[in-house]
């Protein structure tokens, strides 16, 4: 399952549109509205999560996450995949 994390990034207000947030995966992808009560992280992690019941995804409850100036990006934790330094 290498190929299996989430990204998140803005979708910047247009005339029509508030701000709202992508959260996309292999599988698929879902937007949704921001909500101005929660901050940067939570807008993002709700988008994420938003996409795995949408998709009905098992990739287990713990996750790790970076961010850059586009959004987010959420990999599920497995033990093949965590690293110590």
């Amino acid at each position: 399952m290498s190929s299996a994390y989430i990204s998140t990034k803005y979708l910047w207000p247009t005339n029509n549109r508030g701000l709202r947030i992508k959260a996309t995966c292999k599988c698929g992808s879902i937007t949704v509205s921001w909500d101005y009560s929660l901050n940067d992280n939570e807008n993002h992690t709700n988008a994420m999560k938003a996409l795995v019941n949408k998709l009905n995804l098992d990739w287990g409850n713990e996750w790790t996450v970076g961010s850059d100036h586009e959004g987010y990006l959420f990999v599920p934790v497995r033990k093949h995949n965590v690293v110590t330094l």
